[in-house]
């Protein structure tokens, strides 16, 4: 599996800054540009995947914890032209580059990036008025795996700077009564997901296994929770990732052209 537990996505039309240090990479067809570190952490298509299966209501607040490159905020304020995104990231130089990205493609209005360790968020944001937080959080535990020597990618990958409690916590202090939060994560780790969760008073009320092609093990999961919901889950039909020959299916590839994809109909492929 690639760096970050998630089949990935780079652009192939992808071109080097002057510097030689960033690079600018292209989603959807070109209407979106991103700047993200040549040899640093770089986004996969997990977070491309979170992005479209976050549920955004209309003129919406949204928080995007860990936002690294800003590449979430900047879809769902691309796809969902109402919604005001603020990404949190720790990494300064990363929050640099991805308040750059909001001003290229003319978002900066509608999508504010902040420096923020998830563990002091009531430093930064009040309690209580979020709608919903998505999240895309360290996958590695901090002694699991190999620890990479790159600031950006040892922080992103592992849990140095704030675990999945961390960030589960940070989210439910966010949200207001009934806001969702939503979250990418390893499908090994499911369990931990769910729990953490339920403990922090988000009820998990929809979840998604996302699989790199139809009969293998599930790589990541999705799930999204209500903050003060009622038990009940609606678990929806597997994404499978790629076809024969390693294309993209149908639906990613419909994901990856930048077409909004809506809960209702994800919920319908489910009920036929």
């Amino acid at each position: 599996m690639p760096e970050s537990s998630a089949p990935r996505y780079d652009d192939a039309a992808a071109t080097t800054l002057p510097t030689g240090d960033r690079t600018l990479d292209a989603l959807f067809k070109g209407q979106l540009r991103i700047l993200q570190s040549r040899k640093g952490y770089r986004f996969s298509l997990d977070a491309v995947l979170l992005a479209t299966f976050a549920s955004p209501r209309g003129a919406e607040k949204v928080v995007d914890l860990g936002a690294g490159s800003g590449v979430v905020s900047l879809i769902l304020a691309k796809l969902h032209p109402s919604l005001a995104v603020t990404g949190l990231e720790i990494q300064e130089t990363m929050v640099t580059w991805a308040q750059k990205s909001a001003r290229l493609n003319q978002l900066a209005s509608r999508v504010t990036i902040l420096q923020c360790d998830v563990r002091r968020i009531a430093k930064v944001l009040p309690p209580g008025g979020v709608d919903l937080v998505v999240c895309n959080p360290p996958y590695r535990k901090p002694a699991s795996g190999r620890v990479s020597p790159d600031a950006e990618k040892r922080i992103a990958r592992h849990e140095i700077a704030g675990g999945l409690i961390d960030f589960v916590q940070a989210g439910a202090y966010l949200l207001r009564v009934n806001g969702r939060m939503a979250v990418v994560y390893p499908a090994v780790r499911t369990v931990d997901l769910l729990a953490a969760m339920r403990a922090a008073g988000l009820e998990p009320k929809r979840l998604r296994m996302v699989y790199s092609f139809a009969g293998a093990e599930a790589s990541l999961v999705l799930v999204e929770g209500a903050k003060g919901g009622r038990s009940g889950m609606k678990i929806l039909a597997p994404l499978v990732i790629y076809e024969k020959g390693k294309q993209y299916g149908a639906e990613v590839a419909s994901i990856l052209a930048g077409a909004p994809q809506t809960v209702s109909s994800l919920t319908s492929r489910v009920s036929r």
